[in-house]
């Protein structure tokens, strides 16, 4: 074994001065054809350079993955390569250079994927969801409230890969603002991976300060119908509030399961994460608990505004009850009356009485408005 080991360590340095691929014969047919594939990868690639020393020493106009891996042998430093939606044909060639798992770009590429960390071999692959907040002028019952979009990351020993699905989320920004750090981006792929978990969570506070006001809202309009509708709750759509939790449960989905991994970057050691960076991942891990709380607090309040309002609409109901039950009482005692009368029966009380018409109206209005008034002073009318 250990001849072997010699022969490998003869073999990879004559290998590297040529500029061939580090590995065996059969291992170059396989780079050669990962260095076509990549070629096919160029429409998805959003951007693709190589950093050594914390600066970015190549452009991406004309750089394909299969360069960059090059140059890094050759040079040192890391890759970062980004990349929007790509189909298994793109990144078939960029997996088979990096030498990714298969479970992993299977999840990469299709995307729909529970926030998670995987380590496979001398690689982790993490997935973040992420939330945008969605504009509008008024909260109806149809109304997206937040959006959700995925940010997979491939962290390895001198390259790092996302995979990004969604119409949000772009990372050019994080990546220019990276890039005028080179102290921070000097610690390598561990120094990006915590800048866009930092990025995440920090959109994940921001969602969450919006759909605060939302709720205000929807809980200022359900405690205040009673004094605009006397005492009912008209003015309120339960399919607004049963939205907005909707909503609040899709955030919930992209937090709560990411707490575990950012407990694991923040708390266990890992090769492939520098000591220095893990100190970040435990204020990113903080953060996101406190988003948690908040998200956790968001449910629970809108189970009780929903119930609220539910309340409300069965007290609305109740009085519109008492009120027809009321005037039906009312109506009543003209009804009993009248049917009496309309009996054509010969030998009846005042029917031959010149005053007993107007005598039976003023009967009639003076029990009519004794029950008015009776029922108004209870609360009933």
């Amino acid at each position: 074994m250990s001849m072997i080991r010699d022969l490998r360590a003869a073999v990879r340095p004559s290998l590297r001065k040529d500029g061939a691929s580090p590995y065996s014969a059969t291992a170059s047919s396989s780079s050669a054809y990962a260095y076509d594939a990549t070629r096919e990868a160029a429409s998805a690639v959003v951007d693709c350079a190589v950093y050594q020393d914390g600066r970015r020493v190549t452009c991406a106009d004309t750089l394909t993955p299969h360069e960059a891996m090059l140059e890094v042998r050759r040079q040192g430093g890391f890759a970062w390569i980004g990349l929007h939606e790509p189909t298994e044909a793109e990144f078939a060639g960029i997996a088979a250079e990096f030498g990714l798992h298969p479970l992993a770009v299977e999840d990469a590429v299709h995307a729909h994927q529970r926030p998670k960390l995987e380590r496979y071999d001398d690689t982790l692959f993490t997935v973040f969801k992420t939330i945008h907040y969605v504009e509008h002028e008024e909260l109806t019952a149809t109304s997206e409230v937040v959006e959700t979009g995925e940010v997979m990351c491939f962290t390895g020993r001198d390259f790092f890969i996302t995979v990004r699905h969604g119409g949000h989320g772009s990372l050019r920004a994080l990546r220019r603002r990276l890039q005028e750090d080179p102290e921070l981006l000097a610690k390598g792929p561990s120094a990006v991976l915590h800048t866009i978990a930092d990025h995440v969570v920090d959109g994940y506070l921001a969602v969450a300060d919006a759909m605060q006001d939302d709720i205000d809202e929807v809980e200022t309009e359900v405690f205040s119908a009673p004094s605009k509708g006397r005492g009912t709750a008209r003015g309120v759509d339960a399919g607004r509030i049963y939205q907005l939790k909707r909503e609040v449960l899709e955030f919930k989905r992209a937090v709560a399961p990411l707490l575990r991994p950012m407990q694991l970057l923040s708390e266990r050691p890992m090769r492939l994460i520098d000591p220095d960076i893990q100190k970040y991942f435990r204020d990113v891990a903080d953060h996101l608990t406190r988003v948690q709380e908040q998200v956790v607090g968001f449910d629970e309040l809108l189970n009780s505004i929903l119930q609220a309002n539910l309340a409300q609409a069965a007290v609305a109901q109740n009085e519109d009850m008492r009120k027809i039950t009321s005037w039906a009482a009312i109506i009543a005692v003209p009804t009993a009356v009248c049917g009496v009368y309309g009996m054509n029966f010969d030998h009846m009380p005042e029917l031959h009485w010149r005053f007993g018409y107007p005598m039976v109206l003023a009967l009639i209005g003076g029990v009519c408005f004794a029950i008015h008034r009776t029922l108004k002073r209870n609360g009933w009318l």
